[in-house]
Formats: structure tokens, sequence, C-alpha cells
């Protein structure tokens, strides 16, 4: 890739989005910091342009076409084109999640945010993906939409989940079909597990930094042209899925 690579991370404004944004943004690349919150979202972008990194602020929710269709203006004004998304903004949902009980709006929310959402932004980075040379979209997902993991015995991978969990696994399966249709394409796109990280959708309970989640990320950024695709991948290796 050029130095002059330029990446979209969503919901980069904290946590492991904020992360991954300085990661790829102390290669030398120009980061858009997607993100519904104009403060929090200005604050990272001037906190990320205190260290020397290319950033500029993308106004962008998920949920909605015409936020999503303004990014895409945005980036491509800041460029002409898009060589890296990270789909990285989700919900873990309103809790209680158990199947027997769970309010099916939650299970919504969870699925318009994180698979319906990286759907919508995908679609549209799409023309400008397209563009790149070596163009990467790397989803964030999590070793709980695994249902390999999830169902075998024994298994302890997170809580039972009627909308988080599941919802994951569903942005696995769109992973995978993206790959099938994008497999004669120069497109890699590849699911990522970043752990059990501290970060305010658990409440920072997790026993990784917002930092380790991250490294997943650059890492599928930056794969060669030769790498893997449609894969699901954790600083371990690949996760069955």
């Amino acid at each position: 890739m050029s130095e002059q690579t330029i990446a979209l991370v969503t919901g980069a404004n904290k946590g492991i989005g904020y992360e991954i944004a300085a990661g790829l943004g102390a290669l030398g690349w120009t980061v858009g910091v997607g993100a519904r919150d104009q403060e929090r979202r200005e604050n990272a972008v001037a906190k990320l342009r205190a260290a020397g990194i290319d950033a500029f602020g993308v106004p962008l929710d998920v949920t909605d076409d015409a936020s999503v269709a303004g990014a895409a203006r945005l980036v491509e004004e800041h460029g002409g084109r898009l060589d890296v998304l990270v789909n990285n903004a989700g919900t873990t949902g309103n809790a209680p999640q158990m199947p027997t009980t769970v309010d099916v709006s939650t299970v919504r929310a969870a699925v318009e945010t994180n698979v319906i959402g990286v759907i919508r932004v995908t679609n549209a980075m799409l023309p400008l993906l397209r563009r790149s040379a070596s163009p990467r979209i790397v989803n964030m997902s999590s070793s709980v939409g695994s249902l390999t993991l999830q169902s075998a015995p024994g298994a302890e991978v997170g809580p039972i989940s009627a909308a988080y969990s599941p919802s994951k696994t569903f942005l696995n399966a769109v992973t995978v079909q993206y790959a099938r249709e994008l497999r004669d394409t120069d497109i890699l796109i590849n699911a990522g597990c970043p752990g059990y990280c501290a970060t305010d959708l658990n409440g920072f309970r997790g026993v990784r930094t917002p930092e380790q989640g991250a490294a997943i990320a650059l890492r599928l950024a930056t794969l060669p042209d030769d790498g893997p695709t449609g894969r699901f991948f954790d600083d371990a290796g690949e996760v069955a899925w």
C-alpha cells in the first residue's frame, strides 16, 4: 500500500475503535474517525492530531441512510478513494437477553447496528474501495458469534444471549457472502475478534485493553494482496465459524 493510504474506522471516537484509528494513523495513514457524537468525535480527532496523525472527523450513524451517504461523500473529498474500511461500530443491546424472555426490540436493535449497519456502510463505501489498489474491509466480530465455540460441550463463551451473540454470528455469515461475491476483485474482507476488552460496552469488565483489541484489525487491514478473505481471526489465528 502507498504511503497515502486512506482508512475509515466506524465507532472510532473511543475504545477499540479509537485504538484502531490510532494504530492505523501510526502507520502514516490518513484516518477518518467515524462517530455519531460530535463532541466525542472532535475530541478524538484532536487527540489523534496531537499525536501527529492525519485524522479527520466523519459524522456517521451506521443506522441512518442519509448519514452514511454523507460520510461516503466526505471520505471521497479527502482522497477520492478508500483503501481500508473497518466496520467497528457496534452495540451489545439491552439486558437481559435470555431467549425465552428477551424483548424482540433488543434483538432488532442489535441486528440493525451490528449487521445492517455494516452492510449499509460497506455498500456505500464500495465504489471508493474499488478505486484502491489494495482494498481491505475488516468487520469487527466476536468469538461469541462462533457457532462452533458456542455449541462445544461445556462451552462458556460469553453469557446466554439472544441478541448480541447471534448478531455477530449473522455478521460472520454476511462477511462470508461478501467474500464470495468479491472473490474476483482485489478486495479482501475478513472478520476479526478483539477479545474481551475493557470498554464501556461491557462496563469495563474485560481483561484486555482496547489497544490489545485493536491489534487484530491492524493485522487484517494490512494483509498482503495474496492474503486470506472470507475468514475469521483473532490474535491466536483462525477462529472456527
